[in-house]
């Protein structure tokens, strides 16, 4: 193996690591989602009362869930695609296939929301925006942090899914996922 082939494996495996942590440790959050969701139903139907910003925290919550852990669903193939032709295919066919739908749509499209959302960002933390209800989390501006930060996971999933099929087309045999 070469020493440009064995970087390219070791940088996989960094990206992939880092992608299955976040994922991992993000999909924690789902029992809290959970969790809030009850206690905000039992509050408001048992008790007649509630909180504005328990209920915000369920909006927070699944944020968080998606938008940090899209470099994980990423990473284990579990977006949406339309895989009529794709599953028949052959191993380096796939490669290509991902290769190509990495650098034409993914990349761009991942690079374009980070370039984008950067002024809406950075105009939501010049006021510290908060919660538009009274009693909301004052913290919007770190909700919406999450957006570049979405679009910079998934650019570190996008390189890591062009290494693996660069390594798929270059080696004649797929290389397998963790």
């Amino acid at each position: 193996m070469s020493s440009q082939t064995s970087t390219l494996r070791r940088l996989l495996e960094i990206l992939d690591a880092f992608s299955e942590w976040t994922g991992r440790t993000v999909s924690w959050l789902s029992l809290v989602l959970v969790l809030v969701t009850f206690l905000v139903v039992v509050l408001r139907y048992a008790f007649s009362t509630g909180s504005i910003a328990l209920q915000e925290s369920i909006i927070y919550l699944h944020s968080i869930i998606f938008l940090v852990g899209i470099g994980y669903t990423l990473k284990r193939d579990g977006h949406v695609r339309v895989d009529i032709f794709y599953r028949e295919m052959r191993p380096r066919n796939q490669a290509l296939v991902n290769l190509l739908g990495t650098l034409l749509f993914l990349l761009p499209t991942a690079i374009f929301i980070f370039w984008i959302s950067w002024q809406y960002v950075f105009s939501s933390w010049s006021i510290l925006e908060g919660s538009r209800e009274a009693g909301g989390i004052p913290a919007v501006y770190l909700l919406k942090t999450l957006i570049p930060v979405m679009a910079l996971l998934v650019v570190a999933q996008g390189i890591a899914e062009v290494i693996r099929s660069l390594l798929t087309l270059g080696n004649k045999s797929p290389v397998a996922e963790e």
